[in-house]
């Protein structure tokens, strides 16, 4: 087809060289390809990361020169100014590294310390900015497949939440603690439905997922304490013992905890009742409960709370860890403190 066109060659080594020479065409075509691909991410995500800019960052890394070996010193330096809560220089550092360095996939390991960090810091928005582009280049990252739901959940777009278990149960993750989580979230946040609704929908999910006793109680305590009696569990009483300990006389039901001993213990401490009750199996309550009956006043309970999966305490009381993000993994735990002496602050 091409005789008379193309000049013919019998030599065998000219055919090699015609044959070497498209190769090398080829593959110089895909080298500067490559390059030009590389390039072009590079600039998007240069492009993407000067949203994230601002002049709350302390740290002058404008005439910063950067070096290889800078990369895990700053890392680190990064991580703890992150951990001190100066999230505006950490978030310094890692845009500066990100910037700079050249591999992939480091890159994209620092934007997710940088979503973690936007998170901590409250900037919700953000955080899912850079979420959402880190799984656009790599859909299976699953701890960054966590943190969206987290932002999720923070901003009350639990349909998007419970997408985020979609892909996790995909890659084997067992999701059934964070999707009843989100289920519990939702009904809370969720203004359609009228009170009556609401604490109905409490007690069906209550029997939909035991797991989630101690907020679902704790909230029909504050919503109907009628309804919040008729879930109660006196094996579970252990891990409400704080809810119990706070509670207002007018929303307890007598009847219900005659047999239990933690409770009647603690409402003898507490004034509720005269009647001296058995010890029960909690030492400090037992040690407050002699104390009441000698008239001593002066002492107290104090409660921490601890993460199953961590394990950092907290004074205060949570439904998803503030440090590792774990859902439903408190346990409470009560030691003796001084009691706050009431105070007379009346002029008469």
């Amino acid at each position: 087809m091409l005789k008379g066109i193309l000049p013919e060659f019998n030599d065998p080594l000219f055919s090699i060289f015609i044959i070497f020479l498209i190769g090398f065409f080829v593959a110089v075509a895909a080298y500067f390809f490559e390059f030009y691909k590389k390039q072009k991410e590079h600039n998007s995500l240069l492009f993407f990361l000067e949203k994230f800019e601002s002049n709350e960052c302390s740290l002058d890394t404008k005439n910063l020169k950067y070096e290889p070996n800078m990369l895990t010193p700053l890392s680190l330096l990064a991580k703890a100014f992150e951990k001190n809560g100066e999230y505006h220089r950490a978030i310094s550092i890692y845009l500066f590294l990100i910037k700079n360095i050249p591999d992939e996939l480091p890159k994209y390991e620092l934007m997710e310390h940088l979503g973690n960090t936007y998170l901590n810091a409250g900037f919700l928005g953000r955080a899912e900015s850079i979420y959402l582009d880190i799984l656009s280049k790599y859909p299976r990252n699953k701890s960054v497949l966590y943190s969206l739901g987290v932002v999720y959940e923070l901003t009350h777009n639990f349909n998007s939440a419970k997408e985020t278990l979609i892909p996790l149960e995909t890659l084997g993750e067992n999701t059934e603690k964070l999707k009843s989580f989100f289920e519990f979230e939702s009904l809370i946040y969720d203004k359609t439905i009228s009170k009556n609704e609401k604490i109905d929908a409490l007690v069906e999910l209550y029997k939909k997922y035991p797991n989630l006793y101690r907020v679902i109680i704790d909230q029909l305590f504050k919503l109907d304490p009628a309804k919040a009696w008729s879930i109660y569990d006196n094996k579970k009483t252990a891990d409400i013992i704080d809810i119990i300990w706070f509670l207002d006389i007018e929303k307890i039901d007598f009847d219900m905890i005659k047999d239990d001993s933690i409770i009647n213990e603690i409402f003898f401490i507490k004034g509720y009742t005269d009647k001296i009750p058995a010890f029960s199996d909690r030492l400090n309550l037992n040690m407050l409960n002699l104390a009441k009956q000698n008239n001593y006043d002066k002492a107290t309970l104090i409660f921490s709370y601890i993460c199953d999966e961590c394990r950092v305490a907290f004074p205060m009381s949570f439904k998803r860890c503030p440090n590792c993000k774990a859902v439903n993994s408190i346990k409470v735990e009560d030691e003796l403190g001084k009691a706050m002496q009431k105070s007379d602050n009346s002029l008469l």
